[in-house]
């Protein structure tokens, strides 16, 4: 979230509820919801590191706000962040360790890779079916970016779907030998 912060923040100085309302806004509730005080816990960290200062503002009738603007630092960092290339492929897969060392471990609930396969699948075809309820949303409201979001999830969660099927095959077939 910190990038995301910094991002927010390069447009124009902000308190943390406005970053809350922007990010919330911009991916119209495809995201989680983000915790305001996630927000300033992460501001926080972001001021202590330089790449943001904060200026208490003064208001008549309510409490002061604090709000915060990018620094140079904090600019160089979110410049960094955008041209670096994101992670590739999960190599790392927890659901994989499950079905894996669950036959090893000896636990009778888990010693069915077949099983756990099938309840994955239903979670992924769940989230696939959620998926597609709010892509429909963020269509009817013209929010593009959490369509696009949306319909990234969707193609990851097909991929995912395919990868089940051949571990089904693979690791299900050494069952019956």
């Amino acid at each position: 979230m910190r990038s995301a912060f910094l991002a927010l923040l390069a447009r124009a100085p902000a308190h943390g509820y406005e970053l809350k309302q922007a990010f919330d806004e911009t991916f119209g509730g495809v995201w989680p919801p983000i915790n305001v005080g996630q927000i300033y816990t992460t501001l926080g960290r972001l001021e202590r590191d330089g790449l943001v200062r904060s200026v208490h503002v003064e208001q008549a009738h309510r409490p002061d706000k604090k709000v915060y603007e990018l620094t140079d630092a904090g600019r160089a960092a979110l410049e960094q962040w955008i041209d670096a290339p994101a992670e590739g492929p999960r190599l790392r897969d927890d659901f994989f360790l499950k079905v894996v060392l669950a036959q090893k471990a000896g636990l009778n609930s888990s010693r069915d890779p077949a099983g756990l396969i099938d309840r994955q699948r239903r979670r992924y075809l769940q989230e696939l079916r959620d998926l597609n309820q709010i892509a429909a949303r963020a269509d009817a409201s013209e929010n593009r970016t959490a369509a696009l979001l949306a319909e990234g999830a969707m193609l990851h969660l097909q991929a995912d779907l395919k990868w089940l099927d051949l571990c089904d095959a693979e690791l299900t077939r050494g069952e019956e030998r």
